[in-house]
């Protein structure tokens, strides 16, 4: 039903680069128009027939083995090998824990800037200890417990008693070994204001939903009738992560 020009991602990254995230959630449809444009170097506009010539550099990112999702045929083997030209292997943060300590300090630095608040500083041993943590959620996961200990720790040093229960004792599945709480257990003993009702209550349905649809990002999206895209961002809002709510 378009009726205007509508000008899409790859023309507008002509000569240029386009990051493609998380491309094993790709539908069959989109992995077929995305196939299109790297075997033909061409795109469609919506609302229109014309093809247009595009010169794009494509860099990709997934946390997903894509071998193994063409075996289970969710994934084109044709689009794999033309994504695949220079594999880059990113190992995860626990297999570089000497990028933690430069990593927390920026983090540091940056939220007491955004939060203003006073610079603190972090005792060796609660450095060592975020060394240890297997960081399932890799820097975004540190990122947030950084954010959190800047924001809810009293006084200017943060030590080893500040750090959340499942980073004091990796591998425990959470404070006190007890593993995560239901979801609907934890918005219920959290909620204090409206708006933390409010966020905790959302949180337990995202959660529940993706439970009930196996942590299938893109059919999740699609039963409770929200873009992909706002998804990802209710799952980062709400540090939602198959590891910790699964």
């Amino acid at each position: 039903g378009a009726t205007e020009k509508q000008v899409g991602k790859f023309e507008q990254a002509d000569r240029g680069t386009i990051f493609l995230d998380e491309v094993g959630d790709m539908s069959q449809k989109t992995q077929a128009k995305v196939l299109r444009v790297l075997q033909e170097g061409e795109v469609e506009r919506l609302g229109s027939a014309k093809t247009v010539k595009v010169d794009v550099r494509v860099i990709a990112a997934t946390n997903k083995n894509l071998e193994e999702e063409i075996e289970k045929g969710t994934f084109r083997e044709d689009l794999y090998f033309r994504l695949a030209v220079i594999p880059v292997y990113v190992p995860p943060l626990r297999e570089r824990s000497e990028d933690i300590p430069p990593l927390v300090r920026h983090y540091m630095e940056l939220f007491s800037r955004e939060n203003n608040v006073k610079p603190k500083r972090i005792t060796p041993a609660a450095l060592e200890a975020l060394q240890r943590a297997r960081w399932k959620g890799n820097i975004r996961e540190l990122r947030n417990t950084v954010e959190r200990l800047i924001i809810m720790t009293s006084g200017d040093q943060i030590d080893v008693s500040d750090l959340p229960g499942a980073v004091r004792s990796p591998g425990a599945g959470g404070t006190g070994g007890a593993g995560p709480k239901p979801a609907g257990e934890a918005f219920q003993a959290k909620s204090g204001t409206l708006r933390e009702f409010k966020d905790n209550s959302e949180r337990a349905y995202l959660v529940g939903k993706l439970r009930e649809n196996g942590w299938n990002i893109s059919k999740t999206a699609e039963v409770i009738d929200t873009p992909r895209s706002n998804l990802y961002k209710k799952l980062e809002q709400y540090q939602i992560t198959q590891e910790t709510d699964g």
